[in-house]
């Protein structure tokens, strides 16, 4: 009968031993043959390099139907991640889960983003649990209506999308930016004797959008962006950089009613210019005169354009006049062709 050990015929005693029991994928005739101890008759899994000899180890061969030896399909070793350099490693090919919280800008938890409305800092956006009725939520919503920042109530699964941290059923982004109120930057520059040149956006929801229409109103000259509390593209370090930091220079102003903004603005002496295709007149017919004088412009969303109450309220409707088979514009391209025909007409 042939005698099967469990330890291999050497003279002392390897460091490197395992029980055959613990030899995950060994073949038993191989092990009648007499493997080597070392680490080469090992089965192990680890990737190349973890040991601390390390040294490289065959890997477990893997057969097709036919009983073919192929070569599994997981990448090389050498990368960062156990692959190949640029290459994603195979553990991570599946991920489902949310990119990783930055803390710069969100915040997460009933206490923490009531110290921070508390504190005084700049909210952009406040998400709470739905159905979710407390102390302190309700602290949270009457200090966000205090301040301005918008609050939406959405179901668990948006939250969890959000963050993988426990939220506690809120979660909030913190603005890059601070808001500055429209009326006192209005007054101060009359003031300064300045001729205030305004630019409004209705639902501008796209960030890149949002970003790139800042940077060009700040290169034509315009003095401070308004947005709406609600509807509006989130505030973000994606919006800073896409605007190449103009956010950081342009005052942005966020108004809870556009419509009583521009009746506002009316009052106060302005003239407000929509640019939307429902106009009689063509941008660049008009006279000159028209485009001179305290303006402020007011741009539409990408879906439908500039809201029909607030296109009933403006002074005058212009349209790009256009030849191509296209007839519509992105409201980046469109923001910027509108603000270079005004500063040309100011100047």
């Amino acid at each position: 009968m042939e005698k099967n050990d469990d330890r291999p015929l050497n003279d002392g005693f390897s460091d490197d031993y395992v029980p055959r029991r613990f030899r995950d994928g060994a073949d038993s005739s191989e092990r009648r043959a007499g493997r080597p101890t070392g680490g080469e008759g090992r089965d192990d899994r680890r990737p190349a390099g973890n040991d601390g000899a390390n040294k490289a180890r065959p890997q477990r061969p893997f057969y097709d139907e036919r009983g073919r030896q192929v070569t599994p399909n997981r990448p090389a070793s050498g990368g960062r991640d156990g692959g190949e350099r640029g290459a994603t490693p195979f553990y991570r090919e599946h991920n489902t889960r949310p990119a990783a919280d930055r803390s710069i800008d969100m915040l997460f938890g009933l206490r923490p983003i009531m110290e921070a409305l508390n504190a005084g800092r700049t909210l952009d956006k406040i998400f709470l649990l739905r159905a979710t009725k407390n102390s302190l939520t309700q602290d949270i919503s009457a200090l966000a209506r205090e301040a301005n920042v918008p609050v939406s109530l959405v179901p668990l699964e948006k939250l969890e999308s959000l963050t993988r941290k426990n939220h506690q059923g809120a979660v909030a982004f913190v603005s890059p930016i601070d808001f500055a109120p429209l009326d006192t930057l209005l007054a101060g520059l009359f003031e300064d004797g300045k001729v205030p040149f305004i630019l409004l956006l209705d639902r501008v929801t796209d960030v890149r959008n949002f970003g790139a229409i800042a940077r060009t109103a700040e290169c034509m000259g315009v003095q401070a962006l308004v947005v709406p509390a609600h509807g509006a593209a989130q505030i973000n370090g994606d919006a800073v950089k896409t605007s190449a930091g103009a956010l950081n220079i342009l005052p942005v102003c966020r108004e809870t009613d556009l419509r009583q903004t521009i009746i506002f603005l009316k009052e106060s002496g302005l003239t407000v210019i929509a640019c939307t295709e429902k106009a009689d007149a063509d941008l660049g017919h008009t006279e000159p005169a028209s485009l001179t004088g305290p303006i402020a412009v007011l741009m539409g969303s990408e879906e439908d354009g500039i809201s029909p109450d607030l296109l009933r309220l403006c002074d005058q409707r212009l349209r790009i006049p256009m030849s191509g088979q296209i007839q519509s514009l992105n409201v980046g391209v469109a923001a910027g062709i509108m603000l270079f025909e005004v500063a040309k007409g100011r100047s």
